[in-house]
Parts: structure tokens; C-alpha cells; sequence
């Protein structure tokens, strides 16, 4: 078994703009509906928390690179990241089986101009 890790950092402020700018069609080609439920109901921080999503989602396809047959071989909405009871963030993979993937994890962090992701997985 290997372990691989990936990490993200973007400026807030691109997130933002990016959704001003477009509006849903950006929003919804990027988020599933959970992640944009979960976005929405934190208002005023809300483009903190969509910019933290969009990093962790990087560091998805960063960590799990390994595996796949091609980089376009997952899309955006195949993975999703919700906060379990606690406000730990978890992974979920939809519509996609990671081949040899064992374990995965993420953390996530954000701040008035910044949100980063890592995520490291165990893969055979």
C-alpha cells in the first residue's frame, strides 16, 4: 500500500468573482446540490466555504491521480464534501468506483482570503 497526498490553496476572492460573474451555471457545473444547500446556509462566509470545497476537490484529484485512467476520468460533481455532526469534512465519491483506493481523508481550513485543502489516501 502507497499513500499519496494532494493539497489546494485558492484565493477566496477568484471563488467569489466566479460566482458573481456566472452565477448558478458556475455554481452548479462545480457543487452538487448538498454542497450548495451547505454553502448557502452560511451567508455572509458563504464564498469562504465554496472556495474551501473547490480546494478540497483539487486535492481530491491531486491524491487519487494515481488511480485514474486519465485526468477527465472524474468530474467535478463525482465527488462531494459534507460536514459530518462534528464539522469534520468528509468525502464521498458518487457515480465513481477509485480502483485500489483504501482509505481517504481531508482537512480543510479557510480565512478571510484564503481556504486550503489536503487530503492524503492509501491506495494499493
Amino acid at each position: 500500500m502507497k499513500t499519496y497526498c494532494g493539497t489546494d490553496i485558492i484565493e477566496i476572492e477568484r471563488i467569489r468573482e466566479s460566482i458573481e460573474k456566472t452565477g448558478q451555471p458556475f455554481i452548479d457545473r462545480i457543487f452538487t446540490p448538498n454542497e450548495i444547500r451547505y454553502c448557502e446556509s452560511k451567508n455572509n462566509v458563504k464564498y469562504q466555504h465554496y472556495a474551501a470545497r473547490f480546494a478540497a476537490k483539487e486535492a481530491i484529484f491531486k491524491a487519487i491521480s494515481k488511480a485514474l485512467d486519465d485526468k477527465f476520468s472524474i468530474g467535478w460533481k463525482n465527488v462531494e464534501i459534507l460536514n459530518d455532526s462534528n464539522g469534520r469534512p468528509n468525502i464521498k465519491f458518487i457515480d465513481i468506483n477509485i480502483e485500489g483506493l483504501n482509505g481517504i481523508d481531508i482537512s480543510i481550513s479557510h480565512c478571510k482570503t484564503y481556504a486550503t485543502a489536503t487530503v492524503v489516501a492509501e491506495m494499493d
